[in-house]
């Protein structure tokens, strides 16, 4: 049976547009479709001061019936003194939040397309707006709401947060892809906050808590949907059946670890349609295009911050007693040939690698003023129960092999790093005795600092060397056939899973970690590119715009993940360890230095209470104490060490049964959840539009300016990147880092460029009223560095010929020998002399005849309204046929070549 015999295909939320409408005792929020033909209504009541109040009817209604419910409740309050009012324009909702006094409601105003996957847009929210929902009261509020109010805010929302209405951005694309094998238990589970598990943990014993938190645990002996679905469509192929394929439409519930709104949602959750719920993560998320002659490749950067033990730089260090380490990042490489944009037949690949902290009881004090704390290990861990723990998590995520790429430094003479260095290796080394050989964890070490300081320093050419062996061992995601598969060739296998992860950490999982994870990035876009056909080595050189072009991304990601954990961008940047970077760079390095230390010294406790509130770690209570009279957040995230837990969990099998069973095949993908899923076999229009992501992509229903489009505007390798003259537009051919600049304005992302990104709250341009994307989209081209135009290039090739040979012109300059220049006064006047003899030599007469210009065509003059398609050829049609199939890779050879090539081959002719 084919693998596409049954299809699932994501449920495209219908409600992408909502407006908000206020009377006097209710609020009244409109959500539709982007075709606005249909609606759903959510009321909220505003009498209550301190409850909140909804009702969802889950019915759907249409354009009609919206405009007489509208008008009813307009005519009803009438007599009131405000009516109906609208307020504001949204795209979606955050959540619910709620301090001392009333609830608040969230609304994203504005967003902004930054990357497709395949016809799933991910948008980033560019502007919120925060309303207080009951209606005034005379009893005075709480002294101290306003400054909880205040501190939320804090949490920039247009910031680096990310959510999508069809593609599921909590997992990967690999978790994406495969088949749902349970339903959950409940239609809309409720979402597992960090406030739950902390109420469950004081009330519950161990085992208790893991059956209420854990969202992807169930009995061994549910049915396998998936595996029923396929028996059941067999038995009917066997019995005559004419049905060859089974689609239906699954919504899957998500990776909680990276739901940064699931806190806001929770009072909400159970009670709301699935359409109104968005999810939020929060990391970093760029697309660029790698244009190889002509064949847009669309390369995808996505980094998902964990919301487990997150906070700032020396405030949250080490792992809690879950296993979840602070700084835990999941970056994600994606890479699809745009030009097939269905998940059914198009190529897509994906590799997934994180970073974050050594799972171990670690801190540094920061009560003293100094530029490096000094390291002390709090709590000692002989059975690396903490390690443990955190292993077997992702076990469970991302199956066998683990690999740990350990950058932190081995030798010192006064310990300081190295402490941590002996605590992860004596870790691993005890855990690998109880674990099967075949899973074993593998430990990689490589003390960049001190490879650094070498005078023959080649730490990206070390990096590279273990990235190899780490793809080798995990494997690429490829969702179709490798090119070598289909050509007949030797090459990868068809249609193969990543299984395993490699984690890379050093001491912050800052710099040294992000220049690591561009070598293992490198490494793996190559062996992408060559699985889906389009090179034919599985490598890559250095100072090509591809490498360029990944460098650039991984940049940007490091300096995002930087400002959000050590609140600075990237000290020691990927240029540093290649020894490209120029002098003036230090300055800069010096500057990122004391901007870090500030950050942490001065404002990382206010950030910290502030990420405690937003996740949802402290609430608020009249009874309690405020948070900022907290002198620290242990016991938030620490609740166990005023609760005994018993240990239930042996110090051997440090492993769950099921995450073995499954392996080297991740646990969570073999045990996939899903809370909803339709069958597609009706032809209802509503049904077909919920998974039709063609509709929602291309939005055929309204007039789209293709220059205005995100694909046009994407970073692109030949306009944003590729030298102005050029002799060669392959993205892999080297070029001098010289000409490795790159077009258009130096920071695209305010928040890199140290901008405040606050300033989108008073734009002109972030009005949420209107109704088209298009208009709430930013018009300024995605680019990331500057390069000069040709004529200054040219200026400064002319002036600097004499100190060094530039390769900029070479064609120019070595050929014809011509240097360009300005004309002399002498040479201007000769040219307008002759230019005055050829007009007095040919005047031009004014003349009466006009010319009628008509269209000489075979095809009718058609508009942009009534087309008539022409006939079309059968050989004309036999030739895009064939064109089609190379697309795939795929020839179809006759009997007679194939016997000419083998007599060729055995030198039989």
């Amino acid at each position: 049976m084919s693998k596409q015999s049954i299809m699932f295909h994501p449920i495209i939320s219908s409600i992408q547009r909502i407006a908000l409408y206020e009377t006097k005792a209710r609020f009244y929020l409109i959500g539709s479709n982007n075709t606005e033909t249909r609606f759903r209504v959510l009321k909220i009541d505003r009498t209550d001061p301190r409850e909140l109040i909804l009702v969802d009817d889950k019915f759907e209604y249409n354009k009609q019936e919206i405009h007489q419910l509208l008008n009813m409740i307009g005519f009803g309050n009438r007599a009131g003194r405000t009516g109906l009012n609208k307020l504001v324009s949204a795209f979606g909702i955050v959540g619910f939040i709620r301090f001392l006094e009333g609830y608040y409601i969230i609304l994203v105003t504005k967003r902004r397309k930054v990357a497709v996957i395949g016809s799933h847009s991910i948008y980033k929210i560019e502007d919120t707006a925060t309303i207080y929902i009951p209606n005034e009261s005379s009893k005075p509020p709480h002294p101290d709401e306003q400054r909880y109010l205040k501190m939320f805010l804090a949490i920039d929302l247009s910031t680096n947060f990310y959510y999508s209405y069809s593609y599921d951005v909590t997992h990967t694309l690999q978790m994406n892809m495969a088949p749902p094998r349970q339903l959950a238990p409940a239609l809309f589970p409720k979402p597992v906050t960090a406030a739950v598990y902390h109420m469950n943990l004081r009330s519950s014993t161990s085992q208790e808590i893991e059956d209420k938190c854990e969202c992807n645990k169930y009995d061994d002996n549910d049915e396998d949907i998936f595996e029923t679905w396929k028996s059941q469509l067999e038995q009917r192929q066997k019995t005559g059946c004419q049905q060859t394929r089974l689609e239906f439409g699954v919504r899957t519930v998500p990776e909680w670890r990276f739901v940064w709104n699931s806190h806001l949602l929770s009072a909400v959750h159970s009670h709301l349609h699935p359409d109104w719920i968005l999810y939020i993560v929060h990391g970093f998320i760029e697309q660029s295009n790698l244009n190889i002659f002509g064949r847009p490749i669309y390369l995808t950067l996505i980094a998902r911050r964990s919301n487990r033990y997150a906070g700032t730089r020396f405030l949250k260090r080490g792992a809690n007693m879950h296993g979840d380490v602070a700084n835990e990042v999941e970056t994600e490489q994606i890479v699809h040939d745009s030009m097939v944009s269905s998940f059914a037949a198009g190529r897509f690949s994906s590799f997934v690698q994180l970073r974050g902290s050594i799972p171990s009881f670690w801190s540094q004090d920061v009560s003293k003023m100094v530029p490096k704390p000094a390291i002390s290990i709090d709590l000692s861990d002989p059975f690396a129960e903490i390690p443990g723990k955190h292993l077997n998590n992702l076990m469970r995520r991302y199956g066998s092999p683990i690999m740990f790429l350990n950058l932190v430094k081995k030798r010192e003479k006064k310990k300081h790093e190295s402490l941590l260095t002996d605590v992860i290796s004596n870790g691993i080394k005890y855990l690998n005795q109880f674990l099967p050989p075949e899973h074993a964890i593998q430990y990689y070490h490589l003390d960049m600092a001190r490879t650094n300081k070498r005078s023959d320093a080649k730490v990206l050419d070390k990096l590279s060397a273990i990235a190899r062996t780490v793809v080798r061992k995990t494997g690429v995601f490829l969702s179709a056939d490798a090119y070598g598969e289909a050509a007949g060739g030797r090459g990868h296998r068809a249609g193969r899973l990543q299984t395993g992860l490699v984690r890379v950490n050093c001491v912050d999982c800052l710099d040294r970690t992000n220049t690591a994870q561009f070598a293992i990035g490198k490494c793996v876009l190559a062996h992408q590119l060559y699985a889906l056909g389009l090179i034919g080595e599985p490598n890559i050189e250095f100072d090509s715009d591809c490498a360029r072009l990944l460098e650039g991304l991984y940049e940007d990601h490091g300096d995002t993940l930087a400002l959000q954990y050590g609140g600075s961008q990237l000290v020691h940047r990927i240029k540093t360890y290649r020894k490209t970077a120029p002098w003036s760079s230090h300055g800069n390095d010096i500057m990122q230095t004391l901007s870090r230390y500030y950050s942490n010294t001065f404002s990382d406790a206010e950030k910290q209470n502030t990420m405690n509130l937003f996740l949802g770690l402290f609430i608020p209570d009249p009874s309690r104490a405020p948070i900022w009279e907290y002198q620290s957040d242990y016991y938030l995230h620490h609740p166990e060490a005023m609760v005994y837990i018993p240990r239930n969990r042996s110090l051997t099998k440090w492993w769950d049964d099921d995450v073995v069973r499954h392996l080297p095949l991740p646990c969570n993908e073999m045990r996939k959840l899903c809370c909803e899923i339709i069958g597609m076999q009706g032809d209802s229009s509503s049904t077909i539009e919920m998974v039709d992501p063609y509709h929602d992509y291309n939005r055929p229903f309204e007039y789209t300016v293709l220059m205005e489009c995100f694909e046009f505007k994407m970073f692109h390798t030949l306009r944003d990147l590729a030298p102005t003259f050029s002799e060669s537009f392959s993205p892999f051919v080297v070029r001098g880092r010289a000409m490795g600049q790159t077009k258009g304005p130096t920071s695209k992302n305010p928040v890199i460029s140290g901008r405040s990104s606050t300033t989108s709250n008073n734009s002109s341009d972030s009005n949420g009223d209107s109704s088209t994307d298009d208009d709430l989209t930013n018009s300024t081209p995605s680019s990331r560095l500057s390069v000069p135009s040709p004529l200054t290039v040219v200026a400064k090739v002319l002036k600097a010929e004499e100190v060094e040979e530039t390769p900029m012109f070479p064609a120019i300059k070595r050929r014809n020998r011509i240097l360009l220049s300005e004309p002399s006064k002498r040479d201007m006047v000769m040219y307008k002399r002759y230019v005055n003899f050829e007009r007095r030599s040919n005047p031009r007469y004014k003349s009466d005849i006009h010319v009628v210009m008509t269209v000489n065509s075979a095809f009718t003059i058609d508009s942009s309204v009534d087309v008539i398609p022409p006939t079309v050829s059968k050989t004309s049609r036999e030739i895009y046929q064939d064109y089609v199939q190379r697309n795939t890779g795929r020839l179809n050879v006759n009997v007679n070549s194939v016997a000419l090539y083998q007599k060729y081959v055995d030198f039989s002719l």
